[in-house]
């Protein structure tokens, strides 16, 4: 299922072979079952993109916990979710246009090396700045991992399982969207938060191990250059789905960033119980993902709305509901449905509004989705320092209902956007 933001490359491109490679084969070998290798090689590329998913919203979880250890306020310590975004914003496009024809297998090693690197910088930090210095090298990651990670896995196995390949790969982002934020606070409440960049270094470590021994070379079809880029920005129903991506995600970061704090702040609960909700919240959003494809299937503009007004729903509840742990779990609970939604329905608004540049408007929603996170991180944490958590989910629902105004009113647009078909 095509259920987050990231390339989705056009089957035809990543088929291209190169002008010495024998006709022969290369149609014998078309239907042709995968190698069990070859899935092998995919799967480190899922569980890379899971390692690297999980490190970037890593801090959620542990927000309040490293903002302690490492002696700054919980809306300073809100930069560690902002500065990567900002640098993923544009080191994606950046990094496709300037890779060129480098053997993509090579570009992968090296993202998942800074990966490593990011993570052990930041089980290590001794300060605040340090910290930030590791979430900047994960910014290169995260724009990287989404560019180049699903085109490649696509690369490896014949054409009948290039929808297959990309779906592993995918689940892998979509797993660590929802769960690495709890994993990462479980891991922290029972051995500190450390711990937890230092495990997810660990499994980064494994996973360059596995590229190491079993991706082949992986030629890109064709250099992707910055006109490439312009493509989406032509279309209508593109602009709307961009726009409203930008208020959509930024609402919801600049809430998502505080949602430890929330619970234990707004919610007044203890420990064990925030670990349990933010595992509630991963399962549902889990759920909510995959129950979306279905979903977007019928109707990217329904589907969008409908995440859109159940998100603002929990935001502003969560104001109003009380206190104690069964107002907590209704808010968790429709909020991780609605985030589980967010991804494959804005995924799916931008595959359909720009059928004929795939590449071009994935990279584009790619960056959107990094300039919100950045930007909702950085209002969250403003207000979170200035008015305290509850106003910002006021405000955060404010600007997640403004989306819901875009896609009620300016999604109409020559129609209904409606996927076709979602590869399961």
């Amino acid at each position: 299922m095509m259920n987050s933001p990231s390339s989705n490359p056009c089957i035809d491109e990543v088929d291209g072979l190169a002008p010495d490679t024998p006709a022969a084969p290369a149609a014998a070998t078309a239907h042709a079952p995968a190698s069990r290798s070859a899935w092998l090689a995919v799967s480190s590329i899922a569980v890379g993109t899971f390692a690297m998913v999980s490190t970037e919203f890593m801090p959620i979880g542990l927000l309040t916990d490293i903002a302690r250890g490492l002696n700054v306020s919980d809306g300073t310590a809100g930069l560690m979710v902002t500065m990567p975004g900002v640098l993923a914003a544009f080191a994606g496009p950046a990094l496709i246009v300037a890779s060129g024809r480098l053997d993509r297998r090579t570009v992968l090693i090296a993202l998942t090396t800074l990966l490593i690197a990011s993570n052990l910088l930041a089980a290590f930090a001794p300060n605040f700045a340090t910290m930030l210095v590791a979430r900047l090298l994960l910014g290169l990651c995260v724009g990287g991992f989404w560019t180049f990670a699903p085109a490649a896995a696509t690369q490896l196995v014949p054409h009948a399982s290039q929808a297959r390949a990309m779906s592993l790969v995918l689940a892998g982002v979509s797993a660590a969207t929802v769960l690495g934020v709890p994993a990462g606070s479980f891991l922290g409440t029972l051995f500190g938060w450390r711990a937890s960049f230092a495990v997810t270094g660990a499994l980064a470590a494994f996973v360059l191990v596995v590229q190491l021994w079993l991706l082949p070379a992986i030629p890109p079809a064709r250099a992707i250059g910055a006109r490439d880029l312009l493509t989406p920005l032509t279309r209508r129903m593109a602009q709307v789905g961009l726009l409203t991506v930008l208020f959509f995600i930024a609402g919801h970061f600049a809430a998502y960033t505080y949602l430890k704090p929330l619970l234990q702040q707004v919610f007044g609960l203890a420990p064990n119980a925030v670990s349990t909700l933010l595992l509630v919240y991963g399962a549902v959003g889990f759920v909510g993902t995959f129950v979306g494809g279905s979903m977007v299937a019928r109707s990217v503009r329904g589907t969008t709305l409908l995440a859109a007004l159940m998100l603002a729903a929990a935001l502003l509840m969560s104001t109003l509901i009380g206190t104690g742990f069964v107002p907590g779990a209704v808010v968790v609970v429709i909020w991780g449905v609605a985030f589980g939604l967010i991804p494959v329905a804005l995924t799916g608004w931008m595959l359909e509004a720009v059928p004929d540049a795939p590449e071009a408007g994935q990279a584009l929603l790619v960056s959107g989705f990094q300039v919100a996170i950045a930007a909702g991180a950085l209002i969250g944490g403003v207000t979170v320092d200035s008015f305290g958590i509850s106003s910002a989910m006021v405000l955060s629902g404010v600007l997640v209902l403004a989306a819901a105004l875009i896609v009620g009113t300016l999604g109409r647009a020559r129609g209904s956007v409606r996927m076709a078909a979602i590869p399961e």
